[in-house]
């Protein structure tokens, strides 16, 4: 891949893995309609860990109080955190649906299902989902009060994005308003959530690599280091960002923009076939 590309495909994959706009759909349709062969392991690995480095930072001390916390140590950051000193144990609950999702349908996801047909349907399916959401919830609850009825609802919601077009934030974010808990907050447990997911993504990837006789030796090369840099940076800012917005403002444009999009990707699937 060229430098170009990699630049490219990195703020796309930073702009989109954290709004619940789908980074599979947008990284699959920039390459198709591009021309671009962005398959490979390298890349797989570039994108993984980009993202990985962005909500390491970006939550570095929230990781740091939820890791002492669950085991009695006190690290007083943050105080929805301080009340909910078990969240390290829901999160390692709710992270097991998505690694057996990913273990049962991950063949099935990078090849069968990575359609434009299949992210059309998913995009306006998930976006009609977050609508309801948004209408449901009400919205009272934070990272306090969550608890494990929370995070199974939640962790088994994510392991539907194994599904090219769904989008793990925006499918987890909508089951955060459905459990009633406040925009910013189901945002936020989403991230945390992700960490564990796009870790292991990310050290299977690398297994791979070493299965196939590669070695870390063939990654160190500058448009892996600028792909790695550029995504992490771009994820960084929007994590920010996001979190920010959703202080004030609902998700209703992601749903039109979901909705939307999916539209012309559907219509882009009748027009040209897939390079």
């Amino acid at each position: 891949m060229s430098l170009l590309q990699v630049i490219v495909l990195g703020v796309v994959q930073g702009f989109t893995e954290f709004l619940p706009v789908s980074s599979t759909a947008h990284l699959y349709l920039t390459s198709w309609l591009l021309g671009w062969q962005a398959e490979s392991l390298d890349f797989d690995i570039m994108l993984h860990l980009g993202t990985l480095i962005a909500v390491l930072l970006y939550f570095f001390r929230d990781w740091i109080q939820i890791v002492a916390q669950a085991f009695g140590l006190h690290f007083d950051h943050d105080r929805e955190l301080k009340h909910n000193p078990g969240l390290l144990w829901l999160l390692v609950v709710g992270s097991i649906p998505v690694g057996v999702a990913g273990a049962l349908f991950n063949k099935r996801a990078e090849t069968v299902w990575r359609t434009p047909v299949v992210m059309g349907v998913m995009l306006i399916a998930v976006g009609i989902v977050i609508w309801l959401a948004e209408n449901a919830g009400r919205r009272l609850r934070d990272l306090a009060s969550l608890n494990f009825p929370d995070t199974v609802t939640i962790g088994v919601a994510q392991a539907l994005a194994v599904v090219p077009g769904c989008s793990r934030s925006g499918i987890t974010i909508a089951s955060g308003l459905f459990r009633d808990l406040t925009r910013e907050s189901a945002a936020r447990f989403s991230f945390l959530l992700s960490t564990p997911a796009i870790a292991g993504a990310a050290a299977k990837a690398l297994w791979d690599v070493h299965k196939h006789g590669g070695g870390l030796a063939s990654l160190l090369t500058a448009p892996f280091a600028v792909g790695v840099a550029v995504s992490g940076l771009t994820g960084c800012l929007v994590i920010a960002w996001f979190l920010q917005y959703l202080r004030h403002s609902s998700l209703r444009v992601f749903v039109y923009y979901r909705i939307i999009f999916g539209i012309i990707v559907l219509a882009l699937a009748f027009i040209r076939r897939p390079a």
